[in-house]
């Protein structure tokens, strides 16, 4: 019976089952994705580090470090790298870089690829240099010619096309260049200030336990600011970097899927109303309400299997394509395999969320009575409310149970629960009190047409309710996006002001101030800020050495904390980024002698300090007490050198300390100029251009909002699955008041006017609620997560509400067309018998 009546009701149920192919297709997609993202990080981990494991710091190791890695074996391998400027003779072009200097056999595992090959081993015999492949292009730079790093130049040996652990995103801002390990010394690159990194490589022994080697080791080098890192975490904390993002796309690909689950609901309630007749006829004639509830349940499962089946199918033919744009963010090439997993959790998601978001309509033939047949009524039967209550705490079950899993979080997972019922509650409320609305004050004194595109808003089988819910949700995900993408470009644009630095001088050395100074007022541009920076350790925290923090298991302070070297500076106010918590600044050293300072709210909360708690410094070999007198807010994301401890003037001036000056040039010709003037004078100072740096975060914030408007797009488009769905089931209802209307002298063109009046309003009011939403959830989302002012663009208003509208409209349209058509003779045959 299940199999007879649901072909005969085939085009009905591949509608129904379009509405969940698209979720389920990009939650297989995402989900595949992650997991051969996850292989492809576990089996590439050793290329990835390009060693077994490694030591690193960042200052040069002491004797305890030294005895620690010569207790190891030795390194198979070291390397030390930094940032600096780099200049390119043949043409005077200079560029920062990202220097890497490496000596013995590394790497063991992966390779330098080069062109040609044979540069990778070819430049430490030669001392000479591997240069970045993009760079080489972008300045025209042949093999046989020079660069010169510091007081030294290097003949390029070939360019470089990938290194361990590179990708895109950091090639943009300072391209890689090797050059051997035995002259960076000979540079002089490295001074007072200079963020270095030394790395010591190592290849495991037979059968080595590198848990157990990581476990012994890794607090005796936390002790000495050093650090050791295997390969295989290192390829977990990769794994978790991507795997956030991951899950939020799987949340949007999920919300998309919730969508289909919505059209099902409206459709099989529509499709079981027409059917109770019948339920009724099968019960006069002996089945069992088991019988006649199986035959439909039966139905409903094999369309999930179905859509589960064919959004599997095409879940992971999109997952190919994900490596073409998110291959600027990896540091590897992903290889895509068929994985078992998503595969299972697509054909269960397509029955599991048909079955259960169609029980509630589904119930009704349970409690229909045989006298249905002779006794038609609107509401003929009613559902147990007991049931009713059951079924929807199995669907919200299932939906926590899910986000559980997705994000492995339960206060997040409530929390995307909650904010899905919060965002469904109010455009289904909205969409009742507008139905209310409509209803109590009716326009009676409108024309034919718009009264009746009004009426059809709340008649019976009405579409109001999930079209809204469809249209409202898609268009709040999309603007939502938008909004947040334009909150996270605001905060890292420059203001258009002479006084707003766009050029960052860095390691400029006490002897070298004056002279870069008079370097850029000679050039005619403003020299904005001259920021003395000193490095110092946190020493003694609370009355109690660092040293003993580390080693008492019960202390919750950070870790970070403890090992962190602190780049300070001093000055007696606040800048624009930083707002005061607690406290006054400047403050006054009091009688002790114990000096004042200001810290940041994240370094309060995670050293567990306040007010008046006493923090001592190991200023590079002087001991330095000091007492948090100030505490205050910090907008990282500004464009702006920002501290997370300030002291005051008059105490260390005399320490040992380097500069960082800031300019404005006016466009790239100004500054290009100025950097070639700097480097050729001032080889060891490294220049940061901001605009390149906002022009490369536009371009990955453009990358992941196509990526997530990518996702978004199929919350839109199953809406107007649900959309094309509801109409169809419909059908026949419309045909029977386009036959009433034809009767009463309603000509073709009004019961378009009415059709097309009715989905306007629905586009209207759906994309409208949508975009308000967003606009609400965009201004949460400034205030509490970015801390930051929120100015709306006109874009969503502009594209995105008549767009949606237009497309409604045009849906509409096209799938009513049938009915307009259709000849009242014609429809009262069919009527007649049966169709």
């Amino acid at each position: 019976m299940a199999w007879r009546d649901g072909r005969a009701s085939g085009k009905r149920l591949l509608l129904f089952m379009a509405s969940i192919v698209l979720g389920i297709a990009a939650v297989v997609a995402i989900q595949s994705f992650s997991e051969n993202l996850k292989d492809n990080i576990g089996l590439q981990s050793k290329a990835l580090m390009g060693a077994d494991y490694l030591i690193d710091t960042n200052q040069p190791p002491n004797e305890k470090v030294l005895a620690i890695i010569d207790s190891l074996g030795g390194a198979d391998g070291r390397a030390v790298s930094f940032a600096s400027m780099a200049l390119f003779p043949k043409n005077g072009n200079t560029k920062l870089v990202s220097v890497k200097g490496i000596e013995g056999g590394y790497p063991f595992y992966g390779e330098l690829e080069t062109v040609p090959k044979n540069a990778a081993r070819s430049y430490q015999e030669l001392n000479g240099a591997l240069v970045d492949a993009t760079l080489m292009l972008q300045f025209g730079i042949q093999k046989g010619d020079s660069i010169k790093l510091g007081k030294s130049v290097f003949p390029v040996m070939g360019k470089l096309l990938s290194a361990p652990g590179s990708n895109g995103i950091m090639a943009s801002v300072a391209p890689l260049v090797v050059v051997p390990y035995k002259s960076i010394k000979a540079t002089e690159l490295i001074q007072t200030g200079s963020r270095v990194g030394y790395d010591f490589y190592f290849v495991a022994k037979p059968n080595q336990d590198l848990e157990a080697l990581n476990t012994k080791v890794d607090p005796l080098l936390d002790a000495e600011n050093a650090d050791l890192d295997t390969h295989t975490s290192t390829g977990q904390r990769l794994g978790r970097r991507y795997e956030n993002f991951g899950k939020f796309l799987n949340l949007v690909a999920f919300i998309a899927l919730l969508l289909g689950c919505v059209g099902i609901a409206s459709s099989v309630h529509i499709y079981i109303k027409e059917k109770l007749l019948s339920v009724a006829v099968l019960k006069c004639l002996g089945a069992t309400r088991k019988q006649t509830f199986l035959i439909y349940l039966i139905q409903i499962a094999g369309m999930g299997f179905l859509g589960g089946l064919m959004g599997t199918l095409a879940g992971l033919l999109l997952q190919q394509s994900f490596p073409l744009f998110l291959q600027d963010f990896l540091p590897f090439e992903v290889q895509i395999t068929i994985s078992p997993q998503p595969i299972v959790i697509g054909m269960l998601l397509g029955v599991l969320m048909s079955v259960l978001f169609a029980l509630l309509p589904l119930l009704r033939t349970w409690y229909v009575s045989p006298l249905q047949v002779l006794r038609i009524q609107e509401n003929g039967s009613l559902n147990s409310k007991k049931a009713d209550i059951l079924v929807m705490f199995g669907i919200m079950t299932f939906i926590l149970g899910f986000s559980f899993w997705l994000l492995q979080n339960w206060k997040y997972a409530l929390s995307f629960v909650l904010g899905i019922l919060v965002v469904f509650s109010v455009l289904g409320g909205l969409a009742t009190i507008f139905m209310k609305m409509v209803k109590k004050y009716f326009p009676s004194s409108w024309g034919f047409t718009a009264r009746q595109s009004l009426l059809n808003l709340f008649r019976p089988n009405n579409q109001t309710m999930v079209l809204i819910l469809a249209i409202g949700v898609g268009t709040f995900l999309i603007s939502t996006l938008y909004f947040s993408k334009d909150i996270l470009l605001a905060k890292t644009s420059l203001e258009a002001t002479a006084q707003t630095p766009n050029l960052i001088l860095l390691d400029v050395q006490t002897e070298q101030k004056q002279d870069v100074a008079h370097s850029i007022t000679k050039s005619g541009l403003p020299l904005i800020n001259n920021i003395p920076i000193i490095t110092m350790r946190v020493q003694n925290l609370k009355g109690r050495p660092v040293n003993d923090i580390r080693l008492d298991s019960t202390f919750t302070i950070n870790r970070w904390i403890l090992n962190h070297e602190f780049r300070v500076t001093y000055r007696d106010s606040l800048v624009a980024s930083e707002t005061t918590d607690t406290g006054v600044w400047p403050a006054k050293i009091n009688e002790a002698g114990i000096i004042p300072i200001s810290i940041s709210d994240n370094i309060a909360r995670d050293a567990e300090v306040g007010i008046g708690d006493r923090i001592q410094f190991n200023v590079q070999g002087v001991l330095m007490q000091t007492e948090v007198a100030h505490i205050r807010s910090v907008d990282w994301g500004r464009m702006q050198i920002n501290f997370s401890i300030l002291f005051p003037s008059g105490v260390l001036e005399n320490a040992p300390q380097f500069h960082v000056l800031t300019t404005n040039a006016p466009d790239e010709k100004t500054s290009a100029k100025l950097q070639r003037t700097l480097v050729k004078q001032f080889p060891t100072v490294s220049v940061l251009d901001l605009r390149q740096v906002i022009t490369l975060v536009e371009d990955i914030l453009d990358k992941i909002s196509w990526v997530i408007n990518f996702m978004a797009f199929f919350s839109i488009l199953t809406g107007i699955i649900v959309l094309i769905g509801s109409v169809r089931t419909s059908k026949y209802q419309r045909i029977k008041e386009s036959v009433l209307l034809r009767t009463l002298g309603g000509r073709s063109k009004q019961i378009l006017q009415i059709t097309a009046l009715e989905y306007l309003y629905l586009g209207i009011l759906g994309s409208g609620i949508g975009i308000i939403l967003s606009l609400v959830s965009s201004q949460l989302l400034a205030m509490f997560v970015f801390k930051t002012a929120f100015m709306p663009s006109l874009v969503p208003f502009l594209v995105v509400l008549p767009g949606i509208t237009g497309l409604v409209l045009l849906i509409g349209l096209l799938n009513s067309r049938s009915v307009i058509q259709s000849p009242p003779l014609e429809v009262l045959r069919k009527e007649a018998g049966g169709g």
